[in-house]
């Protein structure tokens, strides 16, 4: 068993909460967002942020707005739905079980 592929799936598997923490404090720009990602050591791409977000988007989790920037196009700030605040709550309350199991098990 390979254990980059294993922790491969569990970055997958956490990022959705980790974008959601961050939209909760305030929108943000998809840049701004891999940066905060890149500042906690979970490193993303543009190319694999986008259609997360896009999903989060469709599934009524996050809405956007366009701001007229000063160095280029426009750009597309993302913020959570209530929606997504209700989610988000959903899934502070997973991860204390899961960390709550693995702390156990240590």
């Amino acid at each position: 068993m390979n254990a980059d592929n294993v922790k491969s799936q569990m970055r997958k598997g956490y990022l959705e909460y980790c974008i959601l923490l961050i939209l909760k404090k305030r929108p943000a720009y998809v840049s701004d967002i891999i940066a905060e990602l890149k500042a906690a050591r979970l490193i993303v791409v543009e190319g694999t942020l986008y259609p997360l977000m896009t999903r989060l988007k469709n599934s009524g989790l996050l809405n956007y707005r366009w701001e007229e920037s000063t160095q280029g196009p426009p750009r597309k700030y993302y913020e959570m739905t209530p929606e997504g605040e209700a989610f988000l709550a959903e899934l502070d309350k997973a991860w204390a079980e899961i960390s709550a199991v693995v702390s156990h098990l240590k």
